[in-house]
């Protein structure tokens, strides 16, 4: 593991401070035979803990520039990916990077959007999308949309169909084009896809959720009951809701993914954490989805905790949660015929669905991007 440590003088000691209050709690609690969760590593647990303690500390910001500024004065990553190369976007094309593996195993392509509840972009953001680059072995470009609460919807909407139509500019191909997103960037990938379609543009092969945002109101008990377990809190959800409609005379409906029709939209993979605070409202869309006829699948592993893919290969179920990442990309782009069931399955309703997303003909560009 390495830890990064960088910006102003008291933004770093503050965190060092909490990064060592942490480890302590967390060491005696462990000692003492009480582990927040049994089945969690110590590394585990203490980031959990930490996260949420620089999560909370930024929020009460009167400055969220400051406070976002202090939530990456101090954090670690478990490792580094030399092999994939980071190239920033240029002049007249839209701001974001380029993850581009040493090693591509495949000729899709992602557009993936960083969580954060839209008002962070934390630099740990920056290593997850390396992190799926290498493991999966595909290139990523990962757009830098503008964030809350400067920047209330439709900023964010707008960004992400100008990085999609950067992409088909490039010429990517839409039938191995893979829209993605973790948390607030799950919540922006699928608005995207019903976007697409409302603005005529191609379908992608395949749409993503990684711990996604699907109701930016309330919705399920795990919302708020899960606060102990996760490093994002219920009162943030609530806080990033206000920050993205901006004082606007906008529904939650209007916002949400779950109020939006996915029945002829392609198939949706989703990803939760049986422990993170959105779970129930991830399991709510899902089931929303299948009702439709939508084709939908959604993993949950039980004891896993909010973007519990960002481990890597540390933990045995991001691991696992990956490789289904790379199966699924590969069933959506015809590299194999099936993507089947697992044992953390919980819905399934691709093999009942089997409707092939829609793609304007006039809009599909052949090729690879050359970014």
């Amino acid at each position: 593991m390495r830890t990064i440590i960088q910006g102003r003088f008291s933004h770093r000691l503050r965190s060092m401070w909490i990064s060592c209050k942490v480890a302590s709690d967390v060491l005696l609690r462990r000692a003492l035979g009480k582990p927040l969760v049994a089945e969690w590593p110590w590394l585990v647990e203490y980031a959990t803990l930490y996260i949420r303690a620089q999560f909370n500390h930024a929020f009460a910001r009167e400055d969220f520039a400051e406070g976002r500024a202090y939530f990456d004065s101090v954090y670690g990553v478990v490792r580094d990916y030399p092999d994939v190369a980071i190239r920033a976007t240029g002049a007249g094309e839209p701001p974001g990077h380029w993850f581009i593996p040493t090693r591509v195993r495949s000729d899709a392509t992602m557009l993936h959007f960083h969580g954060g509840g839209y008002a962070f972009y934390a630099g740990v953001s920056h290593h997850f999308a390396a992190c799926m680059a290498h493991t999966l072995g595909i290139r990523i470009f990962a757009p830098d949309y503008r964030l809350t609460p400067e920047h209330p919807h439709p900023a964010q909407r707008d960004d992400a169909l100008a990085a999609y139509a950067y992409l088909l500019q490039q010429g990517v191909n839409p039938a191995k084009l893979i829209l993605c997103g973790d948390s607030a960037g799950g919540h922006l990938a699928l608005m995207t896809r019903v976007n697409l379609q409302q603005a005529g543009l191609p379908a992608p092969a395949l749409t993503i959720g990684l711990s996604p945002w699907t109701d930016t109101g309330l919705r399920g008990a795990s919302q708020f009951g899960n606060d102990r377990y996760d490093l994002v809190q219920g009162h943030m959800t609530v806080q990033f809701s206000r920050w993205l409609k901006g004082g606007q005379p906008l529904s939650d409906a209007e916002l949400s993914p779950i109020y939006q029709d996915f029945s002829d939209l392609g198939p949706v993979y989703l990803q939760a954490g049986g422990l993170e605070i959105l779970v129930d409202m991830i399991r709510a869309f899902a089931s929303t989805v299948k009702a439709q006829g939508g084709q939908v699948r959604l993993d949950v592993w039980p004891q896993m905790m909010h973007e519990f893919q960002s481990y890597g290969d540390y933990l045995p179920e991001s691991r696992e949660a990956l490789q289904r990442l790379a199966e699924a990309i590969d069933w959506a782009t015809g590299k194999v015929a099936d993507f089947a069931g697992a044992s953390w399955t919980e819905c399934d309703h691709w093999r009942t669905s089997q409707k092939a997303p829609k793609a304007s003909a006039a809009g599909i560009i052949a090729g690879m991007p050359a970014p």
